[in-house]
Order: structure tokens, then C-alpha cells, then sequence
């Protein structure tokens, strides 16, 4: 059965995107800090660096990025997160991970564009389509053939399906860090964690890894 899942990475103060972004520096200084934990696991090394010397670090922190990939069919993503806002007039941006994005199974890119689709090395095709949150996951539901759809944001794109109620299982990464501004994830979500069962793990790294899954 085809569940739907998300996973983020947030601040301390509830932050899952920062605004330190330069023409210079795309990313920021503080996304490295976001990420950090979890751009240092074996799991994302190999999966997105393309690293197979074993390098990376294990324990908790690459248990969850295990799980990030596992069992995936199909993934929903906003516009920012494939970069369409960051490269506006640039008729051959093809997404931020080369030629063999680590994905390996249909994306949907959530965009007012209009865009033909972008088939990848390794199995990864980008739809790019204009859809409210329930037509969109149909798409990627029937795309996935059973097995598991990720919401993979950002938060903008993510919280509409957290706010319609189709996310069966939500994994936010707790960094230890303020941020102070940016887009929050719990805003608007009141008693967000009523039907769902929620735990809880902290890793060595300082980042507490909170679950909510669908009772």
C-alpha cells in the first residue's frame, strides 16, 4: 500500500529555509549548517556525492537517510526545490545534481511553467506540472505502482498537503541551530500531531529526529 512521506530539516526556532542566499553563494552559509548532519552520512555521500569509498558517518543520523531513500516510487517537489526560481532564464537548467540526479524514479516539479519533461540518467524523469496538492499526489500515486510517494518540499510546497491531511508519515530533522527568519513549519499547524503516533531520537550530531506517523 502506497503511503505518502516527507521528510525536513529544520532549526531550533522552527525554520526549515534561511536567507542568507548571495548571487555568489546560492545555498548560504547557514543551509550548510541545516544540513550538515546529515550531508555528512555515508548514506548521502554515496547517494548524492556519488562517493563509494565508504566515507561518511554512520549511526542515526544515516539511519534516517537510509529511510529518506528507501521504498520510494515517486516524489512531489516545489519549484525552488529544483531551482526554476534560482535560474528563471536559463533554458537548459536541468536541476541541481548533474546528469544522474539521485533519485531514480518520476518526479513531479510543482510550477506554473509550462515545461516538457526532463528525462535524466539513472531512471529520474521531471514532470513539471501545475496542480493542487491532491491532483498531484494522484499523479505520483499511480506513478509510484505501489510503492511509497515523498513530499521532498520545500516547506512552502510541503505544508498544503500537511495542512489537506495526506501525509501518513512526517520525519523533521531538529537541528541545533537559530536561524531568527526564513519560512517556519509548524505555522498555521496547530494540534498538527492529533492522529498521528510520535517519537522521538537524539543522535550524537545534536539533532533530534522526530517522527510523526499516521495511527
Amino acid at each position: 500500500m502506497t503511503r505518502v512521506r516527507a521528510d525536513l530539516m529544520i532549526s531550533l526556532d522552527g525554520f526549515a529555509t534561511t536567507t542568507d542566499q548571495t548571487p555568489e553563494n546560492p545555498f548560504g552559509d547557514d543551509w550548510g549548517r541545516l544540513t550538515e548532519h546529515y550531508a555528512a552520512t555515508k548514506t548521502f555521500r554515496e547517494r548524492v556525492f556519488g562517493d563509494t569509498t565508504g566515507a561518511g558517518t554512520t549511526g542515526i543520523d544515516d539511519d534516517f537517510a537510509q529511510q529518506y531513500f528507501d521504498g520510494i516510487g515517486a516524489e512531489i517537489m516545489g519549484a525552488g526545490k529544483f531551482g526554476l526560481q534560482a535560474h528563471p532564464d536559463d533554458p537548459d537548467w536541468r536541476g541541481w545534481w548533474g546528469d544522474t540526479p539521485p533519485f531514480g524514479y518520476p518526479v513531479f516539479v510543482l510550477t506554473h511553467r509550462e515545461l516538457p519533461p526532463l528525462e535524466m540518467q539513472g531512471g529520474t524523469t521531471f514532470h513539471f506540472i501545475s496542480a493542487p496538492p491532491s491532483e498531484a499526489l494522484a499523479m505520483a500515486t499511480e506513478a509510484a505502482a505501489g510503492a511509497d510517494v515523498r513530499i521532498g518540499g520545500g516547506p512552502t510546497s510541503l505544508i498544503p498537503f500537511l495542512t489537506a491531511g495526506l501525509v501518513d508519515e512526517l520525519h523533521v530533522a531538529i537541528t541545533p541551530i537559530l536561524l531568527g527568519r526564513g519560512i517556519r513549519l509548524w505555522d498555521d499547524l496547530r494540534a498538527f500531531e492529533r492522529g498521528y503516533h510520535v517519537s522521538s531520537v537524539a543522535a550524537p550530531s545534536g539533532v533530534t529526529h522526530v517522527t510523526f506517523a499516521r495511527e
